[in-house]
């Protein structure tokens, strides 16, 4: 798939098109859209995909200047994006990032009839862990995104558990990771973007409060979570199968936050079960 765009929105994208039923796909910080790669690759027979590259850091086009990138307002254009493609009756889907409940939350979006959750934030875990809670640090201080992008190029130190050691059990190919970090290594702009997003951390209370709106959502949705997750609490899995009204979670070994990279059959195999009874 090749990026398309910018939107309205100021995302680019990419789509597989055909009238299949919809599938957005999101990422997480420090990603883009080719973490999806070998999911969408397992769709495109029956399934239109859709995958926007949201403004977290691998983006290869910055935003508008005057954007405004906090987790709130994110979510507010990826409703809009939704509106502005004119799509319906979307499964959205995201791993690691947790804002795709905030789009399902009341008044957000009435595009979005199924929700996918897998291994992701959720309630008041944000920023998750350890690493995420040095990367907000790194935002906070003059250069500390730049630094943090080169750091994270020597596969030893992004391995760590303070880096990316807990996101995936096999490790993040090297040519996708320097992809993902090498817009944040040349672009000041995109370090711009990335540092507007992640110093704007909601207090818990806000955090707690959303999850408690996004209780709303009447759609079926599907949990899927890695067993082994050390970011993403598999109690959080749990919560969220009692949180939402139609929700069923299942379960994947040999696997941490990154299921899209460490397990792609056994991920794509939940979600076609799960698309096939619901999307339509």
């Amino acid at each position: 798939m090749h990026l398309s765009g910018p939107t309205a929105a100021g995302f680019m994208y990419s789509d597989t098109g055909g009238n299949g039923p919809v599938v957005v796909l999101l990422h997480g910080v420090l990603m883009n859209g080719s973490v999806w790669a070998e999911v969408v690759d397992g769709f495109r027979d029956r399934y239109r995909c859709i995958v926007p590259e949201l403004p977290f850091g691998a983006h290869a086009r910055p935003m508008p200047d005057d954007a405004d990138l906090s987790l709130g307002s994110i979510a507010r254009m990826i409703a809009e994006f939704l509106e502005e493609l004119q799509l319906r009756n979307v499964t959205l889907v995201c791993n690691d990032w947790g804002g795709a409940q905030l789009v399902c939350s009341p008044g957000a979006s009435d595009r979005v009839a199924n929700l996918v959750l897998v291994s992701c934030e959720a309630f008041d875990n944000y920023p998750p862990g350890l690493p995420g809670r040095l990367l907000c640090l790194s935002a906070s201080v003059p250069g500390g995104l730049f630094l943090a992008a080169r750091m994270l190029r020597p596969r030893w130190i992004r391995d760590l558990p303070l880096a990316f050691g807990h996101m995936s059990k096999k490790g993040v190919p090297d040519k996708l990771f320097m992809g993902w970090i090498d817009p944040l290594r040349h672009n000041r702009r995109v370090r711009r973007d990335l540092g507007k997003y992640l110093r704007n951390a909601p207090p818990r209370r806000q955090l707690l409060g959303w999850a408690e709106q996004q209780r709303s959502f009447r759609g079926p949705v599907l949990i899927v979570w890695a067993r082994e997750d050390k970011l993403m609490p598999p109690v959080h899995a749990e919560r969220l199968e009692e949180h939402f009204e139609n929700a069923r979670a299942v379960w994947v070994d040999d696997s941490r936050t990154l299921i899209p990279i460490d397990q792609p059959e056994i991920l794509t195999h939940h979600l076609r079960s799960f698309l096939a009874a619901n999307a339509g």
